[in-house]
């Protein structure tokens, strides 16, 4: 393999540290669900409502700050956005491990959910890797935040057990410490940052993408997806703890065993999606799944063994949903439009769980664990009617590859590029001396690629190597 195909060393550290990073941050956010309706009913001013505020309230800060602070990060530089994210991360923690009732755990999510620095991060990705170990950078913060999510579910029981709710978000100031160190020191640093049409938010695309009908459906799919997770979390712990008799203290089992299940469980369907282009009937299948097994969870509440078999099945379809929806997203955005299509999908998943959280919350308090389990199912079907009618996407990958200058405005470059084989769709964006390509890499004609970019570059062309197609899922 020849040199240029292998990340160097400063972009595996890069990588690895940002997911890092990454993962930390998320496994502080997380580890908190499986503990706070369980531990969190005996502060001060407790209600069910309240509950499922404090569980989803870290969304709307997120949600509102994210895109911005990606922005400002392209103003001011990477690691300041970073650090500073961390910091409020940091803060709020305290302020949730030392607060004496409901409403100071509320306030410091809604703080930690400030430091929201995700756009930040996969900007930074972006600068301190090459075009063609981009993916696997981006593939390797994706699985940061599916082990992260995973741990946190096991360690958050595991820490409460032994140090209280208190515990946990000191847990979490820990974690974001340990970022900050990563950041400061580990991280290498970014020579100049730069906007990245598949990375970063580009306010041109913007209004594009909320018009896509496609991309809607998805973002109204992921709102719903962490919706349900966020009421779930206000029901499940609770069923587990009153209605089967399962202590608190050892709730970290069954989410260990279901996750356990639900990641092997769910490989053959993302294989199959990818491998016989059968996305859409597998998304459609997994949010079915998703409707089906709510009335199981409450049928099943009072049988110990049912109700972790419920718990089950509800991860695989949850775990196959957010392993399967940002690959979808990647192939029905536009071409130069992958990191704003991400942005508007990132903030709707916050949304999403700071709704669900209040509903959640709001459907306990006044109608138990069945109002629970029921108002997920309605958003679930309110998903999969929507979901429906959505289109078989094409199954395309997308790069960037840097242009001379000289070559930004040369519109036969860009026909040369669309009447290659295999080439969906292409943009040229002058200011970035870069194309944004969309290829079929089964009909892709690579070769002729090449020959169309080395022809406008001659007599320097353009090594194959930075041009190879890699995918965006």
């Amino acid at each position: 393999m020849h040199q240029s195909d292998r990340m160097s060393s400063s972009e595996q550290r890069a990588a690895s540290s940002l997911a890092a990073v990454f993962a930390f941050r998320m496994l502080g956010l997380f580890m908190v669900l499986p503990v706070l309706a369980t531990y969190g009913g005996s502060l001060a001013g407790a209600t069910p409502l309240l509950i499922g505020v404090a569980i989803g309230a870290y969304g709307l800060t997120q949600a509102f700050l994210q895109i911005p602070f990606g922005m400002l990060s392209d103003r001011i530089g990477r690691k300041p956005v970073i650090v500073g994210g961390l910091i409020l991360f940091a803060l709020g923690g305290l302020l949730a491990a030392q607060a004496d009732s409901m409403q100071g755990i509320i306030l410091g999510r809604i703080v930690q959910g400030a430091g929201a620095i995700a756009a930040a991060v996969m900007a930074m990705v972006a600068d301190l890797t090459r075009e063609q170990h981009r993916t696997k950078a981006m593939a390797m913060i994706g699985m940061s935040i599916g082990v992260s999510f995973a741990l946190a579910m096991v360690a958050g029981p595991l820490i409460a057990a032994r140090t209280g709710l208190e515990g946990v978000f000191y847990a979490t100031v820990i974690l974001a410490l340990i970022g900050i160190v990563l950041v400061i020191w580990v991280v290498p640093p970014v020579a100049r940052a730069e906007r990245h049409r598949d990375a970063g938010v580009i306010a041109a695309s913007f209004w594009p993408s909320l018009r896509n009908p496609e991309l809607l459906r998805l973002n109204y799919g992921i709102a719903m997806l962490h919706a349900i997770l966020m009421a779930s979390f206000v029901a499940i712990p609770l069923a587990l703890q009153e209605n089967a008799g399962l202590p608190r203290d050892d709730h970290w089992w069954v989410y260990f065993c279901a996750l356990l299940v639900s990641f092997f469980a769910m490989v053959p369907f993302i294989i199959f999606a990818e491998r016989k282009r059968q996305v859409k009937a597998v998304v459609l299948g997994a949010i079915t799944l998703l409707v089906l097994v709510q009335p199981l969870l409450w049928l099943s509440a009072n049988s110990l063994p049912w109700l972790v078999t419920a718990i089950v099945l509800f991860f695989i379809g949850f775990n196959l949903l957010e392993a399967t929806l940002p690959s979808l997203l990647s192939k029905i955005a536009p071409a130069g439009g992958k990191g704003t299509a991400m942005g508007i999908y990132s903030t709707s998943q916050f949304l999403g769980a700071a709704l669900g959280g209040v509903l959640g919350g709001a459907v306990f308090g006044a109608y138990g664990l069945g109002g629970v389990f029921a108002c997920c199912a309605a958003l679930g079907l309110s998903w999969l009617l929507i979901g429906v009618k959505m289109r078989q996407p094409a199954y395309v990958s997308s790069f960037r590859l840097p242009l001379p200058h000289e070559l930004v405005r040369d519109e036969a470059l860009l026909r040369r590029i669309l009447a290659v084989p295999g080439v969906t769709e292409a943009v040229i964006v002058a200011e970035e001396a870069a194309a944004y390509i969309k290829v079929d890499t089964q009909v892709l004609d690579r070769q002729g690629l090449e020959h169309a970019v080395a022809a406008a570059c001659n007599p320097d062309p353009v090594s194959p190597a930075s041009i190879t197609p890699h995918t965006g899922d």
